[in-house]
């Protein structure tokens, strides 16, 4: 029996090639790619103008909300997705649970654009 039949042993094996790849690529970049500091390039970069101020300001909150919805609104795809193609098995017990799911999720947009979460002034 080979050593290499256990399939823990071939993870491990892959987890450590995997781990050798970046670590080759990291020290390829360190030492072959090209070093010309400039002070242009160090200075900080947002949407190709400067910066109005300091950059250590805290980001307004409207940002986190917007990007928290987009999280909540994809995950509704990722569960609709299997849903949409077991269909048939479920039934329509499959079908009223997803109408309620998509019903939470509908409240939560309307309460969201009430709140004027989505406007950008």
């Amino acid at each position: 029996m080979s050593v290499f039949n256990n399939n823990i042993v071939i993870l491990l094996l892959v987890f450590a090639g995997a781990a050798a790849t970046v670590g080759l690529f990291v020290a390829l970049t360190l030492f072959v790619g090209p070093k010309r500091p400039n002070p242009t390039k160090a200075l900080p970069f947002e949407c190709g103008f400067a910066l109005p101020g300091d950059a250590q300001h805290p980001f307004p909150i409207k940002y986190y909300l917007v990007a928290i919805l987009f999280i909540v609104f994809d995950i509704e795809v990722a569960f609709m997705y299997p849903w949409a193609v077991s269909f048939k098995q479920i039934g329509m017990t499959g079908f009223v649970s997803m109408m309620i799911f998509l019903a939470i999720l509908l409240v939560g947009l309307y309460y969201a654009s009430k709140k004027h979460v989505f406007d950008w002034k």
